[in-house]
């Protein structure tokens, strides 16, 4: 039987890929385990999956600001190589598959000095810091956009990003029941993430006025952001976070409004759903979501508008102009691939597993 170890971790995003590989390692005969930080996502998350042995190492975040904490860290990521070290020394693992986040490093380390093969995947368009340290020592480096190749030094292969195919498989008029709605008024959903958009939540709230007399809005807020005082309008319905809901909401959505995560933009492409996205800022991040959001736009996928643009006026309005314009992006859908990488990720994983 030959065995895998998975990691990433620190976030949600850095975890589900993993969770969508998994069912078919195991179909495929692989022993797996999986190597993450104590008490984090990945622990409780991967905690629930049968089958999974999971390990804990020492994990320090490696902060490009001025932090008290970046005086402790470096210590803390040296234990997490110690102890990965001594993990994949002894599972002999034939292959680490790593999703990113800081919590990555020690392991693809640790899969360095005991001469293991390392496939590491990039979700956005230009990596980020872990991946850049962790990149000389992959064998090759999975892109979920075909620009970001480019930025791999020859490493770099296109393969989208692995989605769990039950997240595909929900049935609209179930969906429409479970959320309580029915067919007359297209579904708009709206999601900012795992932790919600303020800005977007904000603006969406403001318009409901005038996105209710046209749309049914489903409005995944963010854990702690649902608002009492909007429960009982029939066609707004609010959730703080979905988990088997999510396959239903996809179905029965006809349009999109959603922050440009990496995972988020596959899942959409994926479902063939149309969507206005709204990165998040520059001022607010690495700017990662804004050339996410370009590439889609520049393949005809979605429609952006920029939160500095965004009022509850220019938001009504970019809503109506996607749904107008549905058709033309469904085309474009329909002309790419699926968008699920499940088959091209694990293609690399078995080339470079180590007999």
């Amino acid at each position: 039987m030959k065995t895998i170890v998975l990691t990433g971790g620190g976030t949600a995003g850095h975890v589900t890929p993993n969770l969508a590989l998994i069912p078919r390692l195991k179909a495929d005969g692989w022993e797996i385990h999986y190597i993450g930080g104590a008490n984090s996502p990945e622990q409780q998350l991967i905690s629930q999956v049968p089958g999974v042995t999971f390990h804990t190492v020492s994990v320090g975040k490696l902060r490009r600001y001025f932090d008290p904490r970046n005086f402790t860290d470096p210590f803390r990521v040296m234990r997490g190589i110690r102890q990965a070290t001594g993990i994949i020394r002894r599972l002999k693992p034939n292959v680490v598959f790593s999703k990113g986040g800081f919590v990555s490093v020690p392991v693809v380390y640790g899969a360095k000095f005991n001469g293991v093969p390392v496939v590491i995947h990039e979700s956005d368009m230009t990596p980020g810091l872990a991946n850049r340290l962790c990149a000389p020592f992959a064998k090759v480096e999975c892109c979920t956009f075909p620009e970001a190749v480019k930025y791999t030094k020859g490493k770099g292969v296109h393969t989208g990003t692995p989605i769990r195919p039950e997240l595909l498989a929900g049935n609209r008029a179930e969906g429409l029941r479970r959320f309580g709605f029915n067919d007359s008024r297209p579904v708009l959903m709206v999601m900012g993430g795992s932790t919600g958009a303020q800005a977007i939540n904000q603006a969406i709230r403001l318009a409901l006025p005038r996105l209710t007399n046209n749309f049914q809005v489903l409005h995944l807020c963010g854990r702690g952001n649902s608002n009492a005082s909007y429960n009982g309008d029939s066609n707004y319905v609010q959730y703080e976070y979905m988990n088997e809901e999510m396959a239903d909401a996809y179905a029965c959505a006809d349009i999109i409004v959603s922050r440009a995560g990496a995972n988020a933009l596959c899942e959409i492409l994926a479902a063939r759903k149309p969507a206005l996205l709204i990165p998040y800022p520059k001022s607010a991040s690495r700017g990662d979501q804004i050339l996410n959001a370009e590439s889609f736009r520049s393949r005809g996928l979605s429609q952006v508008l920029m939160q500095e643009n965004m009022t509850p006026d220019t938001l009504v309005k970019a809503i109506e102009k996607l749904y107008h314009d549905r058709g033309t992006l469904y085309q474009a859908m329909d002309a790419e691939p699926t968008g699920n990488g499940i088959d091209a990720v694990l293609e690399q994983i078995y080339k470079y597993a180590r007999a």
